[in-house]
């Protein structure tokens, strides 16, 4: 860059004066190198995609449409096609892109900063199109430190292990209008939500070419016809946000505006999104705002400075996953991430969005020892920062998206997490019940024999089941790291492990709450999940696996059809005990009720491989009842010990009821009863 050293020099006595100014000049000018303007950027100086409002909303955490403002953009200035850059590098001396255009030389293309303090560098240039590699060079003003960094607002990264950001447009044309218009329409509506969890790389193989995955596209061809045969009302993909590695299965995020090039480009992943919508399939994204991973070419000291993250590793490094936090008390960083979270629901048309870690991000101590965390203003461990940042990204999403949803990862006890932020809560609208899938599947592995002095593990869950609005998680946190596969963790011999395995589900569609359950589980894979194979889909041609695809096929469409079920399923109205009180024999039964006194179900569970005959359980209304699910059907491997229908409730009081059914319990089996007059 040429400096202004030589009019100092020409000036005559007459004017000593200005040359002492450019003297002056000269000296700032030499401090600060960033000012200059190369001769590419000189004539697009003025390009800019701010206003004054868009700066005054990025200071104060408002600005919720940032990925239309920074990033990399496809335009035409003066005249010219280009692209225009802008990045967020409030710390940055210089700020330059490179790429193969320049044969990645930093000090060519340079960004210029804008005058009015926002720590915003950006810069228009002609001839780089659609497709081009780019990473900003920052140079920083402490110690001059240097490092080449992937754009944090990139719409598409190379396919890792490389790491470059790609120059891309992400217009699309989508065919899911109905989908959306019916979405909106349910907003606010009891519906059931039937989650399938899934991971993309491992759902199916190709052998024959390498054990490859499946592309979005590929996916798109076999995936909604799959979930729509089954009968799930959604599907929650495991973070595909790009994620350099691959063991992370997501959860390491590096490009937050970016759905991994591993499986396609931005228009492939909408076009799967588009294939699931007009299959009438929910999209649920796995969203991780509680941490990123150290990767050079990411988030972590970005600008030279802890940019994204706090700079004490107390409240800035999370031990468990040796990443680094977000801080949310900064208030560009809550902006970067609320406008992630909107992005993927306004470009990608997501339904809604599972957040990953809530409890990592409430608690200042979480896995931490004494003296290795800070607390709070008032001495406490909550992150009072986290918390409001959390109620705020909830509210954002209700404000803009009513019909989407926002579903909290969340362990611990923490109080109001899927109630309204204006009464104090998070803002969430469901809970995954981490409680109710440990104990349950605590007391399944046990032997049967045992059940009957752990009777209290299995109905607990309806203690605290309206505390929240629940999600019953079966996800895939319980069949990796030597758990197993579910139906592995089951006590007997085969038969008696899918017995148990079908009793799960049964009591689980039962149980009050929405239903999630992970791939695989829905015909009984029978090794632990492995994110580099496919899932063991031979299984399926055996009858015990296809008879758990047959029975979840037959509970989801109960699920979805019975409003019982699901119409007050967050609503302690909506459930009532008849007997919790037989240990002895292992057995519960309960109704399930909708707002309409014709919408009863009655559930009952034998926990044992021992049929009851002559079993009478007290109902509230006499006439007939019809047993429309038996999870010991033999279309599902069961043994076939059934009731059918029109069962009739006789003029005999039991379980503090006027009327009671004479019933067959099925061993190690569940069975809905629907009232009918």
């Amino acid at each position: 860059m040429a400096k202004r050293t030589k009019k100092a020099e020409t000036a005559t006595g007459q004017n000593a004066a200005q040359g002492l100014v450019e003297k002056v000049l000269d000296i700032i000018l030499e401090d600060a190198p960033s000012l200059h303007k190369t001769p590419d950027t000189q004539a697009e100086e003025h390009c800019t995609r701010f206003s004054e409002f868009d700066i005054h909303l990025f200071r104060e955490g408002k600005h919720y449409k940032l990925y239309d403002k920074l990033g990399a953009h496809l335009m035409t200035f003066k005249g010219q096609k280009g692209t225009y850059f802008a990045l967020w590098a409030p710390n940055a001396e210089a700020v330059s892109v490179i790429g193969n255009f320049n044969h990645w030389r930093p000090g060519e293309y340079n960004l210029q900063p804008r005058f009015d303090h926002s720590g915003i560098w950006e810069g228009f240039f002609p001839g780089i199109g659609h497709g081009e590699l780019y990473k900003y060079h920052i140079r920083s003003h402490h110690n001059g430190f240097e490092v080449a960094k992937a754009d944090p607002f990139g719409y598409l990264c190379e396919e890792p292990p490389r790491t470059a950001s790609i120059v891309w447009d992400i217009q699309y044309s989508w065919n899911d209008k109905k989908w959306l218009q019916n979405r909106s329409k349910c907003a606010g509506k009891p519906q059931p939500y039937s989650v399938y969890e899934m991971h993309l790389g491992s759902w199916k193989r190709v052998p024959e070419e390498g054990n490859r995955h499946l592309t979005y596209l590929e996916l798109a061809r076999e995936l909604p016809e799959y979930l729509q045969e089954l009968g799930f009302t959604h599907v929650e993909f495991m973070p595909v946000m790009e994620h350099p590695f691959y063991g992370s299965w997501g959860y390491q995020v590096t490009g937050y505006f970016a759905p991994s090039s591993r499986y396609g480009s931005p228009q492939d992943f909408m076009y799967l999104i588009n294939a699931l919508h007009e299959a009438g399939i929910g999209v649920i994204l796995d969203w991780v705002p509680s941490h990123f991973p150290s990767d050079e070419h990411g988030l972590v000291y970005f600008d030279g400075t802890h940019l994204y993250e706090h700079a004490d590793p107390r409240k800035g490094f999370h031990p468990d996953w040796k990443s680094y936090i977000f801080n949310y008390g900064r208030n560009e960083v809550k902006s970067f991430l609320i406008s992630n979270a909107l992005f993927w629901i306004e470009k990608y048309h997501a339904d809604g969005l599972r957040v990953d870690a809530v409890a990592s991000m409430l608690y200042l101590d979480y896995s931490r020892n004494h003296g290795e965390w800070i607390p709070n203003e008032h001495g406490g461990r909550e992150n009072l920062e986290a918390i409001a940042f959390i109620r705020e990204f909830n509210d954002a999403i209700q404000q803009a998206h009513p019909d989407a949803i926002t579903i909290a990862e969340e362990s611990t006890a923490f109080p109001g997490v899927s109630r309204p932020a204006y009464i104090g809560g998070l803002g969430f609208n469901m809970k995954w019940m981490m409680g109710w899938m440990h104990d349950t599947l605590h007391y399944l592995e046990m032997e049967p024999i045992f059940r009957q002095y752990h009777q209290g593990q299995i109905t607990f869950s309806i203690i605290y089941a309206f505390a929240e609005n629940f999600m019953l998680p079966l996800s895939h946190d319980e069949v990796v790291y030597g758990k197993g596969a579910l139906v592995r963790k089951m006590p007997g011999d085969e038969w008696q492990q899918f017995a148990n395995l079908r009793m799960l589900y049964g009591y689980m569609y039962g149980h009050p709450g929405a239903k999630l359950l992970f791939m695989g589980g829905e015909f009984g894979q029978t090794s632990e999940w492995a994110h580099e194979s496919s899932l063991e889909w031979h299984l399926t041609q055996y009858p015990l696996h296809n008879g758990v695809q047959v029975l979840l096929q037959k509970l989801n469409h109960i699920y979805k059809h019975e409003k019982a079920l699901y119409e007050r399923s967050f609503e302690a109205e909506g459930f009532e005990w008849v007997d919790f009180h037989d240990a002895a024999n292992s057995v519960i039964s309960f109704l399930r009720k909708g707002k309409s006194d014709k919408e009863q179900i009655l559930i009952v569970c034998n926990f044992t491989p021992v049929p009851r005959e002559n079993y009478r359980i007290g109902v509230p209304k006499k006439g007939c009842w019809d047993e429309i699910f038996n999870s010991d059907a033999t279309e599902y491997g069961g043994s076939g010990v059934i009731n059918g229908i029109d069962l009739k409730a006789e003029n005999f009081p039991m379980h503090g009821r006027d009327f009671s059914l004479s019933l067959t319990l099925p061993p190690l089996g569940v069975i809905y009863l629907k009232y009918r007059k």
